[in-house]
Parts: structure tokens; C-alpha cells; sequence
């Protein structure tokens, strides 16, 4: 993995904490827990941080998006100013639309207009086998508590005797 990947990976670990509040210290930054963010025509937003949710991006942000198990998309003639980070889900921009920092999608697509621009480093990671990757020390963690569960239980309540 490249070093946008790596920091767009520990961008959305670093923010993780911030998802116990539904909105975020500045002004005009948004944070949501699945609740899709919408940016309308003629508005503005800071920092956006999104968690099993997509971002609709109708209007300018001025500040970076990062969105996990979501997508991200970005309206004709509109910008992103600051860094794009997006794993589990899509990036889509429509003609004339920029993106002026640093572009990571892990475990996506990207789907670019033809004149859409990313003015930073780009790095698409495509496919879903991507999350069984980073969710397998999960899934081996929970299989493990599963079987403990399961042979303590088994030991717990013994079969009725036969007679």
C-alpha cells in the first residue's frame, strides 16, 4: 500500500473517536454515524467524517472527507479542497468536478467524469476481498469467542442419559 492509503488509514482511525458526538468542533464540519451528509447548492462545509454512511457533496467542501462503508459523491462544477479518504465504498465525480488534495479509496471504485480533476495522488485500492483483508484479525477474534461460548455451553448442559 502507498503512503496515501496508509495516511487515509490512520486519518479515519484517528477520527474514530469524534463519531460519539453528531457534530464536529468547527463551524461548518459534519460528523454522522448512518445518517447520509448532504451538502447543498450554494453551501459550504468543513471537515466531513462519515461511518456506514455516503456523502452528496451538491455544494463546495473546504476542508477533507473521510468515509468508511460509504460512498462519496461529488456534483458537476463542485470542489473538495482538502483530502478524500473512502473505504468500503465508492468515489464518483461529475464533469468539471475537483478534487484538490490527495485521493484514497480502499476496497472501491472511482468513477471520474471525463474533465473531473484530482489535483493530489491518487490510490484505488478496487475490489471487496480488500475489507475480508482488514476485518479477518476481527472475524478470527470473533470466531474464537464463538467457540469458547460454544464448548462451554456443550459442557454445561450434558445430553439427558440414555436408558
Amino acid at each position: 500500500m502507498s503512503r496515501v492509503t496508509i495516511a487515509a488509514l490512520l486519518v479515519l482511525t484517528a477520527t474514530m473517536p469524534a463519531f460519539a458526538s453528531r457534530h464536529s468542533h468547527g463551524d461548518n464540519g459534519r460528523v454522522s454515524f448512518g445518517h447520509d451528509v448532504t451538502i447543498d447548492e450554494g453551501e459550504t462545509a468543513d471537515d466531513i467524517v462519515c461511518v456506514f454512511c455516503s456523502v452528496h457533496a451538491h455544494g463546495d467542501i473546504e476542508g477533507d472527507v473521510a468515509v468508511v462503508f460509504g460512498s462519496v459523491d461529488v456534483d458537476a462544477n463542485h470542489t473538495i479542497s482538502g483530502d478524500v479518504a473512502v473505504v468500503g465504498g465508492d468515489v464518483s465525480a461529475g464533469d468539471d468536478a475537483t478534487i484538490h488534495g490527495d485521493l484514497a479509496v480502499v476496497a472501491g471504485e472511482l468513477r471520474l467524469a471525463p474533465n473531473a480533476t484530482v489535483h493530489g495522488d491518487k490510490t484505488v485500492v478496487e475490489g471487496r476481498g480488500w475489507l475480508l483483508v482488514a476485518l479477518a484479525p476481527l472475524l478470527i477474534l470473533i470466531g474464537i469467542i464463538w467457540l469458547i461460548v460454544w464448548l462451554v455451553r456443550r459442557n454445561r448442559y450434558p445430553y439427558p442419559p440414555r436408558r
